[in-house]
């Protein structure tokens, strides 16, 4: 059971107890945090969101904000004399999904499935 969540402009993939760092987010350390904006989930069946599924939120909880490496840029124009040197580190904040809600059990699903197999093998 997954689903790809829109968090601070970026996709990615959750799970339950997955750890993330992502773009820094507004909170302390120990907060919850939930996510709406689901774009597909997986759980015995696909649902695809047009643009985004109804009913299901994904919780987190803040773990630590960090920095992410440095990242190094550098710039030269060869004989010209220009050089510079700069560098960037991105704030990035750590959270743990602590559950992703309005899903049902994929079990229920398979077990509808199963039942139309049935029917259809009954009726022929």
């Amino acid at each position: 059971m997954f689903a790809i969540v829109e968090i601070a402009g970026l996709q990615y993939k959750v799970e339950q107890d997955r750890k993330l760092f992502v773009n820094r987010l507004q909170g302390e350390i120990g907060d919850k945090v939930s996510f709406d904006k689901v774009l597909l989930t997986v759980n015995g069946t696909t649902t695809v969101g047009a643009p985004a599924v109804d009913g299901i939120s994904v919780d987190a909880e803040i773990i630590d904000h960090v920095k992410a490496d440095k990242v190094i840029v550098f710039k030269k124009k060869r004989r010209k004399g220009y050089a510079k040197k700069n560098g960037h580190r991105q704030q990035m904040t750590q959270i743990r999904i602590t559950g992703i809600n309005g899903l049902t059990d994929g079990t229920a699903a398979k077990q509808t499935q199963a039942e139309n197999a049935e029917e259809a093998a009954a009726e022929n």
